[in-house]
């Protein structure tokens, strides 16, 4: 019944799911990660390792993000309260109107809830809630002093929106395009079994990669059965089921009821439908010369809506599968 929850209900659709197969088959001992990517077996560890060295929730949001890595400045006078430092970036010019979009929508529903901090900080179970994801969910991280404190709407704002966007925004643009760049894997191997042929060569090495260098291609790449295991797991994982949930798609019941929710939602969706427009017109934009062009592939990964498939589009509300 709590309206964050309701809120936050779709961006989990599946989520449970999706991280107990990945437990079993892909981020597990001797899975496909650990033994199709060059790392091996120590994969994982070096992913712990870097979360445990960069990951900051206050960052996760797309232009806390981008600043952070330095391809934003802050600058009030900008369209979306950030000037780029690469101007012609396809995520983040796409990417940014929809975290406008989100950010708007999530302002309009968490103030007609709560008209007033008081009540912010006044409700135990959202309290308990943020409680629950700092010092359980990230215990090993919960007395960092970068933690979000839920005092007043937008601190509430910024939290809700923060998690949306990474399980929806986020994740569409780094997982759907996984087939169209990595699925013919040559374009991007995982893995080198051998060493680069400049690598400390012996003399027999260097002598058969002058004489044939196309078989010492092949002993570089990942050998067929880990090219084969990467392309059913990019396939699989850049495909858009039959019955998935994209944002702005259809409101959620408990929206629907609510006039004031509802209105906000339909403006949402409008927000996401202008989205669409605007990504076709860049993509045919000459000037912009990393969406269009000889040899460029133009970038539809945060387009809202998709048909089933591979179709490098489409933003679900959650990580699923």
């Amino acid at each position: 019944m709590h309206p964050i929850y309701r809120l936050l209900h779709p961006h989990f659709r599946y989520t449970m799911e999706i991280n107990a197969r990945a437990r079993q088959v892909l981020i597990n001992e001797g899975g496909i990660i650990e033994s199709c990517f060059w790392p091996g077996k120590y994969s994982l560890e070096l992913s712990s390792d870097v979360y445990d060295k960069l990951w900051r929730f206050d960052r996760e949001g797309l232009p806390a993000d981008l600043i952070s890595r330095g391809l934003a400045v802050e600058d009030e006078k900008a369209e979306h309260g950030v000037r780029l430092t690469i101007p012609d970036f396809p995520f983040a010019n796409d990417g940014l109107m929809l975290w406008d979009a989100l950010k708007e929508w999530v302002t309009d529903y968490v103030n007609h809830y709560y008209p007033d901090a008081e009540q912010v900080k006044l409700d135990e179970e959202l309290q308990g809630w943020w409680s629950e994801v700092r010092n359980i969910g990230h215990g090993d991280k919960k007395n960092e002093p970068w933690w979000p404190v839920l005092k007043t709407q937008d601190d509430l704002i910024e939290v809700v929106t923060t998690i949306a966007w990474v399980a929806s925004g986020h994740h569409a643009a780094v997982n759907f395009g996984q087939y169209g760049y990595g699925g013919y894997f040559p374009n991007r191997p995982t893995t080198s079994r051998i060493k680069m042929p400049v690598e400390e060569p012996t003399e027999e090495e260097l002598k058969e990669f002058y004489e044939d260098p196309e078989k010492t291609m092949l002993k570089t790449f990942p050998s067929k059965k880990q090219a084969t295991k990467l392309m059913l797991t990019l396939d699989l994982l850049s495909t858009h089921s039959p019955d998935e949930e994209y944002l702005g798609e259809n409101a959620e019941a408990s929206w629907a009821h609510e006039p004031v929710i509802y209105a906000a939602y339909e403006r949402f969706k409008g927000k996401l439908q202008y989205l669409e427009g605007v990504i076709d017109e860049r993509n045919v934009n000459v000037s912009l010369k990393n969406r269009t062009g000889a040899g460029v592939v133009k970038y539809e990964l945060l387009k809202p809506i998709s048909e089933p498939g591979v179709t490098g589009m489409g933003v679900p509300y959650s990580v699923s599968i």
